[in-house]
């Protein structure tokens, strides 16, 4: 499991599908999405997403799949105890950089799974399974808008009351201001949407994450806040990773959710993102039994709902090669 230096000239070359019959091999804190010129990059598989748990104390690694040599795919792997046992989690992954199976995938799931045992997988898509291989929770679903069409297209991509309600907030001509978060910001929304998830019986990601995020670049966000009369009556703040972005926390007052200003922040902030560069806009879970309304403002952007792999639990003892 040590680190091993590897040659990655062939990384950012079309590989084509790969089936079992190549030769796999997993390759511990080798090379990851920095090397491996990803076009996919979900939040929990990014860098800077590694380094944060690094500054909470949370233990991740990175295990590169190797297809004949081939450097094709990786997986970070965050380390967490419960009590007395020790359990290893891969979300939103493995990430691939050409096209695989979902046998390949598996396989090499099975593979990690023998080092860093046992092994809970939520798999970026849906497919794997076979032998030791324990279903726990259904697929979700989330909303990945692609940033890459001209900003008239994306506009027209919009759902039409989703438009409407842009155009209403738009002529309502508050002051929108977008860039890279202060601290004074970031503390005052992360004080509020505390606040919204008690008033709502929901849960995020504990504030600790956002300031360690933070503590690595302040560049690393995105923030957007509209406000009237010098207040501030909604804001967002959206996380970056490269060549991806993903929103993360938002809040609306009622002169805010009046006046549609989150519609009008998040369409600014996708503006910002495509002039940037970013190519995908990852708006989070899709649920449409308990939180409906949430899922029609995602999903009126024109954003794709993908299904991710069901939550499974990988049993080692299970996962030997028949002999």
């Amino acid at each position: 499991m040590g680190g091993t230096t590897l040659s990655h000239a062939g990384i950012r070359r079309a590989l084509g599908f790969r089936g079992l019959n190549a030769a796999m091999k997993i390759v511990w804190d080798g090379f990851g999405a920095e090397d491996g010129g990803a076009a996919a990059l979900p939040l929990q598989q990014s860098a800077a997403y590694a380094a944060a748990l690094a500054r909470l104390g949370r233990a991740t690694r990175c295990a590169g799949i190797l297809l004949d040599g081939e450097p094709v795919g990786f997986a970070r792997v965050v380390a967490r105890r419960l009590g007395p046992y020790r359990l290893s989690l891969v979300l939103r992954g493995p990430v691939w950089t050409t096209s695989v199976s979902p046998e390949v995938e598996g396989e090499a799931l099975r593979q990690i799974a023998r080092s860093v045992s046992p092994l809970v997988v939520v798999p970026e898509r849906g497919g794997v399974g076979g032998r030791g291989v324990v279903p726990l929770v259904t697929p979700r679903h989330v909303a990945l808008l692609d940033l890459t069409p001209e900003a008239g297209l994306l506009r027209a991509g919009l759902n039409a009351k989703w438009r409407n309600r842009l155009v209403r907030a738009e002529e309502a001509a508050g002051q929108v201001r977008i860039g890279h978060p202060d601290p004074a910001s970031v503390a005052a929304l992360l004080t509020r949407d505390a606040a919204q998830q008690r008033a709502r019986g929901y849960r995020a990601l504990p504030v600790r994450f956002t300031h360690a995020w933070l503590a690595g670049d302040p560049g690393s966000a995105l923030h957007a806040e509209a406000r009237q009369r010098g207040e501030t009556i909604a804001a967002m703040l959206f996380l970056l990773h490269w060549p991806w972005a993903s929103y993360h926390v938002g809040w609306s007052g009622p002169e805010g959710r009046c006046l549609n200003a989150h519609n009008l922040l998040l369409w600014r902030a996708i503006l910002r993102l495509k002039a940037e560069g970013y190519t995908t806009l990852d708006l989070g879970d899709v649920n449409t039994e308990d939180a409906p309304g949430l899922a029609r403002f995602k999903i009126g952007t024109g954003a794709a709902v993908a299904a991710l792999g069901a939550t499974s639990f990988i049993l080692p003892c299970l996962t030997r090669p028949r002999s």
